[in-house]
């Protein structure tokens, strides 16, 4: 249930940021948050990552479809989900539709964070998914390990 309220509520703040940003910025129009460091912009990606891919935004929705079946999977085979699993896999399935509910209804992504030592500009979809990857990668290589190792000396 954890994983659940977590990805709906990713998908939520993300969309709500950026209903925010759309309805507050015009394209290219930024404001300074904090000094130096912290900036929104408006910029409305039409690709994928680093503006690759230009105008082909719908085609990668099968690609978040497909992101979201593998997770769900994923989750279904696992015989003990902790908070760093809940969280990991939340984190990638609620930026994945956050994102593709853009690329369905725009064919493009509202980006607006951008962090002045990051040369790109991001979104909260994109920062979930960042850390769900972190997370996910956590729990695989470290965590899962440690589990299989304390279950193995029983």
């Amino acid at each position: 249930m954890r994983f659940y309220i977590l990805a709906i509520l990713v998908i939520l703040f993300d969309q709500a940021s950026k209903i925010w940003i759309r309805f507050h910025f015009a394209v290219g129009e930024q404001m300074e948050v904090w000094p130096g460091i912290l900036y929104l912009i408006r910029y409305e990606n039409a690709g994928i990552a680093f503006s690759m891919l230009q105008g082909y935004g719908r085609l990668f929705v099968p690609i978040a479809v497909l992101v979201v079946a593998f997770i769900l999977y994923y989750r279904s085979q696992l015989k003990t989900k902790g908070i760093i699993v809940d969280l990991g896999t939340a984190l990638l399935v609620g930026g994945a539709i956050g994102n593709a509910i853009d690329r369905v209804l725009y064919n493009q992504v509202t980006d607006f964070i951008h962090f002045n030592w990051n040369h790109g500009i991001l979104n909260l979809a994109d920062y979930a998914i960042n850390l769900g990857i972190i997370l996910f990668l956590i729990d695989n290589f470290f965590l899962r390990r440690n589990r299989t190792k304390q279950h193995e000396g029983d």
